[in-house]
């Protein structure tokens, strides 16, 4: 074969490889054998009939493309979307100890807060070859142990994770599976190995400052604090603390709706809810932006004058948070920054560059709006 020539020649027929090319679809001496050739899947070989080539020189094309002439690499890419070759990369990886994916672990696909942070940490790995495996816990640290446990079966080089509280077995999987780990969406003095976040309780504690300063005197924190929240459930012990500190001899007001989906539909029951049992309350804090939306939207309904009759923050500082009428008071967090971070960390530390600093501390802000 050479790799000479000034057009590729014509795509040998499916007749022609059984005929001239026994060894491709499996036929020998020992008669007809199952093979990767019998599904009609187009091989390397395939490529390199096609482009007049060896097959060393498609594969050396493919992985190292700097050592192969412009005209010759070329002619091997028209010859791959001629024949609609895929290469084998799980082969490859195994040759490389590299599976070129990061695993990328979220309490739940459908939060916007957690696509903006996905889109983020895509934004730094795709470009560098790397693939993302996604799956969502549901805020259950039983399913967060399955997930980690069936990843690493499949060797990611690193993984992405929300939360810095597991589960003991979770927590020793993740620390002996010898890859690059990022916990993000808080901070801990002990990361597995880089964390990327804010502080929920600092963050929450500010909402209650913000509302003191502001002369509300009832505050109630209202919210889905599940056991595999941690997040929430820190947000909550902060408000507690500070309505302590910031309303001395004042009753603390929490509202929990336990199990309840995170929807509209539960803050308009959260309001309900806090109506009924503590109708004194003058500022009604959410642990999510998507509890406040569904609260001032049944205040509209119900003719209620915001924040006159009840003022409302929330948590996150959706894209609705901006547009709801009126405008949601919040606090925002650099939900795509944690991305984007937590990528360059993640590509740093898989291709053995330093990491100077693990513990990446991103920051929120309270954003006050018509709403409060």
């Amino acid at each position: 074969m050479t790799d000479a020539g000034s057009s590729a020649p014509a795509p040998p027929t499916r007749s022609e490889l059984r005929d001239d090319h026994p060894d491709v679809t499996g036929t020998g001496p020992t008669g007809p054998r199952q093979t990767r050739r019998s599904t009609n899947t187009v091989t390397l070989t395939d490529v390199a009939l096609h482009a007049g080539v060896s097959p060393q020189t498609v594969s050396r094309s493919i992985r190292s493309p700097d050592l192969v002439s412009r005209f010759t690499l070329e002619r091997v890419r028209r010859s791959i979307e001629a024949t609609g070759y895929v290469p084998n990369l799980a082969a490859s990886n195994l040759a490389s100890n590299r599976s070129m994916t990061v695993a990328a672990i979220i309490p739940a696909i459908s939060a916007s807060v957690f696509a903006d942070a996905l889109h983020g940490l895509d934004e730094i790995l795709a470009p560098a070859g790397y693939q993302l495996f996604i799956g969502s816990t549901d805020y259950r640290p039983a399913h967060e142990e399955e997930l980690v446990r069936a990843f690493l079966g499949r060797r990611p080089d690193g993984i992405f994770i929300v939360g810095t509280h597991h589960s003991p077995l979770t927590d020793h999987l993740l620390r002996e599976a010898q890859v690059p780990v990022v916990e993000a969406w808080d901070l801990t003095e002990d990361p597995i190995d880089s964390v990327v976040g804010f502080s929920n309780g600092d963050a929450l504690r500010a909402v209650v400052e913000f509302a003191a300063e502001r002369g509300y005197a009832h505050p109630t924190f209202a919210g889905s604090f599940q056991s595999g929240d941690f997040r929430a459930v820190a947000r909550r012990a902060s408000f507690e603390d500070a309505v302590r500190e910031l309303y001395p001899g004042e009753q603390v007001r929490v509202v929990d709706s336990g199990t309840a989906t995170v929807d509209f539909e539960t803050g308009r029951q959260l309001l309900d809810e806090t109506l009924r049992v503590h109708p004194e309350t003058d500022v009604l804090m959410f642990a999510s932006d998507v509890f406040a939306a569904g609260a001032l939207l049944e205040c509209a309904r119900r003719g209620m004058s915001i924040p006159q009759d009840i003022a409302i923050t929330g948590f996150g500082d959706f894209e609705i948070a901006r547009h709801l009428v009126p405008t949601l008071t919040t606090v925002a967090v650099p939900n795509r920054e944690i991305g984007t971070t937590a990528g360059r960390l993640l590509l740093a530390r898989m291709t053995d560059q330093p990491v100077l600093t693990p513990k990446v501390d991103l920051g929120f802000s309270v954003i006050p709006r018509e709403s409060a």
